[in-house]
């Protein structure tokens, strides 16, 4: 073998060595007899499949100040900023923003990413620029990119011909952002219009869906009707989808099914949900993010995506999914065992099924792709948003940090306390 990890912890809690042998996983299991060209002690730290970035927009990643800082902290101060600062961008000072930004990501695990692409600009500058940085990152990361009509796909005159532009250009997936349309009846059409075009073209779809704190914001209704009426199931994803924070049970009951029938997934930004909604509250103050728990009762894939680091939506941000993660398990709740497993699934293997990423996981035959954790386990992981000391791609090592312990000596005790679970 070319590389042998020993003494592993998988996501499941199984103890384990991982053979490597080229760019596959040759085998998994405990105390494989083979021997590693070189062999990695893990002693006893989690291996997992590498992070997953469900939702991300790295045209406007680390422009943040750009043209100047969102006052307001809205949704719609961003979108004019953004609005503002597009006539200005340049193709080398994108790619340089979202190369910097996928040197952070790779540190970090984050081995894939969802990005939307905005397609308003009739140059179609970003679009040929993070094409340039899908084609330069490729040996580390797997880059889709969302065709996404910011300023709407039937409120902006050239979206639709400048999204089918992007596609013929390359980029794979349809977005959208009916709840940007003038009027409810266009947003409707614009969602139609969209499943359509994918249909046809056999893609995947990504929408902007009711990222508002209006109740009445239904477009996931039509979104879920539309991946139905044309056989889309679980090629289709709602992002946001933060106005269902805000609408009665009864309505909800009836929804949540419709979507889990039509198979599409959710996608929730607990960074970006929880601090651009509720703007307009006084108190008692919505927190915005979307029924997390309900949707996985349904049945329904639930991812989390990062979605800002540094733009004129959010100030912050590091390109840390056990950070979503972990603000996700807050905001949600989800604090029992299973809950915050769910958590730590919803930036692995979750978003790596919605993006239909093939070789994903840990087992014989995957892609040798993997991240050793300092922590025990995948709650311990987000609870100490854990150093990576390892990240693999394709069976070579492409970053490594030295083993950190959490230790703390106390006045009177000699030796130390560790206080990673399990030591």
């Amino acid at each position: 073998m070319d590389l042998v990890i020993r003494n592993a912890t998988l996501p499941d809690g199984r103890q384990a060595d991982i053979a490597i042998e080229g760019e596959r996983i040759a085998g998994v299991g405990a105390q494989l007899p083979c021997k590693g060209a070189r062999e990695i002690d893990a002693e006893g730290d989690l291996a997992t499949p590498p992070f997953v970035d469900a939702h991300f927009h790295m045209d406007a990643t680390l422009s943040y100040g750009l043209p100047r800082v969102n006052a307001s902290g809205t949704l719609l101060e961003g979108i004019s900023l953004w609005g503002e600062l597009k006539p200005q961008l340049t193709q080398d000072a994108l790619i340089e923003r979202a190369m910097q930004y996928c040197d952070w990501a790779v540190a970090r695990g984050l081995l894939a990413i969802r990005t939307h692409v905005d397609v308003c600009d009739d140059r179609l500058l970003a679009v040929e620029a993070l094409l340039d940085v899908r084609r330069r990152v490729a040996p580390y990361i797997d880059l889709q990119l969302v065709a996404f009509p910011q300023d709407g796909l039937l409120r902006s005159p050239t979206a639709f011909a400048n999204l089918k532009r992007a596609i013929a250009m390359g980029v794979d997936v349809v977005g959208g952002i009916p709840h940007f349309e003038r009027t409810m009846a266009q947003g409707a059409e614009s969602v139609r219009l969209l499943c359509e075009f994918a249909a046809d073209k056999g893609l995947r779809v990504d929408m902007h869906c009711d990222e508002s704190d209006d109740p009445m914001s239904r477009h996931i209704e039509t979104l879920a009707a539309e991946t139905h009426r044309l056989g889309l199931h679980g090629r289709v994803a709602g992002s946001h989808l933060t106005s269902m924070h805000s609408m009665d049970n009864y309505y909800v009951s009836k929804l949540l099914p419709l979507i889990a029938e039509a198979g599409v997934a959710a996608i929730a930004n607990p960074l970006i949900n929880i601090t651009l909604q509720g703007r307009h509250d006084s108190y008692p103050k919505r927190r915005g993010m979307t029924r997390v728990p309900e949707l996985l009762a349904a049945g329904v894939d639930v991812a989390f995506g990062h979605d800002c680091v540094m733009d004129p939506w959010y100030g912050l941000g590091s390109g840390d999914m056990l950070e979503v993660a972990h603000m996700g398990l807050h905001v949600a709740q989800m604090t029992g065992r299973e809950g915050m497993h769910q958590c730590f699934l919803a930036v692995t293997e979750t978003p790596a099924r919605i993006l239909g990423l093939e070789g994903y996981g840990l087992a014989p035959g995957c892609n040798a792709d993997l991240v050793l954790l300092d922590a025990g386990s995948p709650v311990e992981a987000i609870r100490l948003r854990a150093a990576r000391r390892l990240v693999l791609r394709r069976g070579q090592v492409i970053s490594e940090a030295p083993r950190v312990r959490a230790a703390l000596s106390l006045p009177g005790r000699p030796g130390h306390i560790d206080f990673r679970l399990g030591r």
